[in-house]
């Protein structure tokens, strides 16, 4: 089961699409969205980690500026989800993050957190400052933080071919990360997701597999 929920932050009130197991939880995971919002393709993300087990809470992180943002991957849109992210903030969306979390473990769920391209950096503050288990998804604006201690397992994957993420910005992280799983795929940036050019099955499959055993073990 899916459906909208109603979250209290420290940004406000924001929703939060929420997706359920059908058993026993294996534990909470927040998913975080890209640039463009809690879109289909961030739900349909949110529902399959449902469907390998986890209780999932993918909150609307743009809420606090605008409300129902649900933009597709064109220029236009693109541009207009840089505007929200600026305007929404790396702290205030980091509070936002924490509270989902909160209110998983609230229900006593050993929680994690995964995130997508703006995501990917909010995953890492998810582990530096909510103590959180992360996996990064091409997080293209990580690097200023990466002097902030990980308080807690994480993992990366980055595209090859990524413009946004050089391979010294991935050297970066190897340096200052070193006991983290870096891993580099033979594609570009989003290549999770099906509605971008750079989509790419099997390293998205790849990556999907990678990401669930090691939520399986940090969250056991």
């Amino acid at each position: 089961m899916a459906q909208w929920i109603d979250l209290d932050t420290p940004a406000g009130p924001v929703r939060a699409w929420r997706a359920d197991p059908s058993g026993v939880p294996r534990g909470g995971l927040v998913v975080i969205q890209e640039i463009f919002g809690v879109n289909a393709h961030i739900r349909a993300v949110a529902e399959r980690f449902a469907e390998a087990g986890y209780v999932v809470l993918a909150p609307a992180v743009f809420d606090p500026v605008e409300t129902g943002v649900e933009l597709g991957y064109d220029q236009s849109a693109a541009a207009r989800g840089v505007e929200l992210r600026n305007a929404v903030g790396f702290d205030r969306a980091s509070d936002i993050v924490g509270a989902a979390a909160h209110r998983l473990q609230s229900e006593g769920l050993r929680t994690g957190a995964v995130g997508f391209c703006w995501g990917g950096s909010l995953a890492f503050l998810a582990n530096t400052r909510h103590g959180l288990p992360a996996v990064s998804y091409y997080g293209a604006r990580t690097l200023p933080f990466l002097g902030e201690a990980t308080r807690a397992p994480i993992a990366f994957h980055f595209g090859r071919h990524d413009g946004s993420i050089p391979p010294e910005a991935i050297e970066q992280h190897r340096q200052a990360l070193p006991n983290a799983p870096i891993y580099l795929y033979d594609a570009g940036h989003g290549f999770n997701c099906d509605q971008r050019a750079d989509y790419d099955p099997d390293s998205a499959a790849l990556a999907w597999r990678r990401t669930l055993d090691f939520f399986a073990d940090t969250l056991k």
